[in-house]
């Protein structure tokens, strides 16, 4: 496979030193990047009512590197101004924070502070766009030559340009998680082998779980993969192997020493780096380099014995450690919060309710990365590349299985897609340019290459769900993962000025417009749509649902000073239809309690504000 690998990618090194331009990666990474980027600034600046992304977690990103840049310390994650008295821990990691934080210091030099942000945040995703087309064009070009590099790149372009995640403003850390899960992937297919790539590999794939934990799922499977590969080709791949469960080792122990603070060193948490994930991770790592270290390799059945004694280990360490991260990370979540806000949040969203909600657009979350695992198993079973495809498929297919769960997945399996599916487009153009007179062949190929793009799935299934007229409507083509909710009219700028007009307090609001009022005000607010802030959105929506003389208690117990009602907002009509006698249906009638004085503030925004008297006023 190496062999005939090396001839398709372009000889020796003399030949690719003589090679044309276009053959080359780096400079076809550039005009790939620079092409997309461009196209973006071009076609979503215009139209961007704001320069930070629409996404909540765009928004409450910048609110925490406020923080940073204004002195919160590096291991202190609490954001004081939300939730409870006590605020809220929040689960990010400063690894994103700082270099966005750094693009703000740099741009504040000669920049108005608010200029600063708004450069930032604009090249921010900009930046990350080669770093993602990069492992995708080299592993392209390594296994199919030029023309799958080109396809690869071409198909890697057309996801940045269409992912919601890689467009200007986006700060939130999946669109980081992408790029380092592509490096994952790209490394894992080296067809050499090389020890560099394996201890690549390791390192993005610690880094991902240190950014975050939606990626531990596919690096878990990465882990598994080099170590099947160990059992299978032994001696051949001891070096890899041992590169990889080294760097492993270093390098979940260098992002967990410096991220988590000394006194959180035994806490064990399950949605990021803690000593749970970290204690797994090293484990593995080292047995793995241990393993592959041996002075005598064993036989293939001492190998399967030594994995299987690893993998017990570390199933038994994950039972005693962390026994709560073995199922939902979200399991412990309020009944009353999984109904009312998180059914509601679009990139949480299972399967059947994605189809339910969105059936149009709902092929492009899904299709691609089935088709990737189908071709990647039948390209197996045909023996084209057997270890090479089974690698892919199977890390398509955890992606692809989360994304069942939860659709933000689907980012990461389309994304991963692209790798077989421009080896095959490849093939395929290769014999369809032999024979040119060949319908079929020429159908097949035309066919794949629009298989292969998951914004044609959904223009397809809006045409075929809603007709010409809405297919054509690309505004109605939603893009997975968006986790922000529908906010209704408020928490415009006008709201912003109404709110700022009053003293600092404490706002009662619906959670979609927590992270807004965070970003624009000085107050704080109890509820934003974060699962670690489960005491203040329950405590909100207590509010919205009590009685009106019931209501008052949980006001003053949190110590609400201001009301932010937005009747429009989903979340709320939802509390106004669940209760016709709570707080909020009787704000919606014009009903207001004596403990709260509607305030006639500037602005004139969507909020109806009131102020919550002093008990005796």
């Amino acid at each position: 496979m190496a062999e005939n690998t090396t001839d398709r990618a372009g000889g020796n090194a003399a030949d690719r030193l003589v090679a044309p331009l276009f053959s080359r990666l780096l400079p076809s990474v550039a005009v790939y990047w620079l092409t997309t980027a461009a196209m973006s600034l071009l076609i979503f600046l215009p139209r961007s009512e704001d320069y930070i992304g629409r996404d909540n977690d765009d928004v409450m990103r910048l609110v925490e590197v406020r923080d940073f840049l204004a002195g919160q310390n590096w291991f202190d994650l609490m954001q004081y101004r939300l939730g409870l008295a006590e605020g809220t821990l929040m689960h990010w990691s400063r690894l994103v924070d700082l270099p966005i934080a750094a693009l703000i210091r740099l741009f504040s030099l000669f920049l108005e502070r608010s200029q600063a942000e708004a450069v930032a945040a604009t090249l921010w995703p900009i930046l990350l766009m080669p770093f993602l087309l990069f492992p995708l064009g080299l592993a392209c070009r390594r296994l199919g030559g030029p023309p799958a590099m080109h396809i690869g790149l071409g198909l890697g372009a057309i996801f940045i340009f269409t992912c919601v995640r890689f467009s200007p403003g986006a700060l939130d850390h999946h669109n980081v998680q992408l790029v380092l899960s592509m490096w994952i992937a790209a490394m894992l297919v080296d067809p050499e082998k090389r020890v560099l790539s394996y201890g690549v590999a390791a390192f993005a794939g610690a880094l991902a779980m240190a950014i975050g934990a939606e990626t531990t799922p596919l690096v878990a499977v990465a882990c598994i993969i080099v170590a099947l590969q160990w059992l299978w080709h032994g001696e051949a791949y001891a070096r890899p192997a041992r590169a990889f469960g080294l760097s492993l080792t270093l390098s979940i122990s260098a992002f967990f020493f410096l991220t988590v603070p000394p006194h959180s060193y035994g806490v064990v948490t399950c949605d990021n780096l803690s000593f749970g994930f970290y204690t797994l991770s090293a484990l593995g790592g080292t047995a793995l380099f241990l393993m592959a270290s041996l002075p005598k390799t064993p036989s293939r059945t001492g190998r399967l014995l030594l994995i299987a004694i690893t993998g017990a280990l570390v199933l038994l360490a994950a039972f005693l450690v962390a026994p709560a991260c073995l199922g939902d990370p979200l399991g412990s979540l309020d009944p009353m919060l999984v109904e009312l806000w998180l059914k509601a949040v679009t990139e949480a969203r299972p399967f059947l309710a994605e189809i339910a909600a969105e059936p149009g657009v709902a092929a492009g979350f899904y299709a691609v990365g089935f088709f990737a695992i189908v071709i990647c198993l039948c390209r197996s079973l045909r023996g084209e590349a057997p270890e090479l495809h089974f690698i892919l498929a199977a890390l398509i297919g955890v992606s692809w299985g989360v994304a069942l769960l939860q659709v933000r997945g689907a980012f990461f399996a389309n994304m991963l897609s692209i790798l077989p599916l421009s080896l095959l487009i490849a093939d395929l153009r290769q014999r369809a340019a032999a024979k040119p007179k060949h319908i079929g062949l020429a159908l097949g190929y035309a066919g794949t290459v629009l298989a292969s793009v998951p914004i044609m799935w959904a223009f397809g299934g809006v045409i075929v769900i809603n007709g010409w007229r809405d297919g054509f409507d690309f505004s109605t083509l939603s893009q997975p993962g968006e986790s922000h909710a529908e906010t209704g009219e408020c928490g415009s700028a006008a709201d912003m000025v109404s709110l700022n007009a009053l003293d600092t307090g404490v706002i009662a609001a619906p959670s979609n417009s927590g992270a807004e009022i965070l970003r624009w005000t000085p107050h704080r607010v109890l509820s934003a749509p974060y699962h670690r802030n489960q005491r203040g959105m329950l405590t909100e929506l207590h509010i919205g649902l009590a009685p009106p003389a019931e209501a008052e208690a949980f006001l003053r117990g949190a110590g609400v000073t201001i009301v932010a009602f937005c009747k429009t907002d989903p979340q709320t009509q939802s509390l106004i239809r669940l209760k016709a006698d709570g707080l909020y249906a009787s704000l919606a009638r014009g009903q207001v309690p004596n403990y709260l004085q509607p305030m006639d503030v500037a602005g004139k925004g969507s909020f109806q504000v009131y102020r919550v008297l002093r008990a005796g006023d």
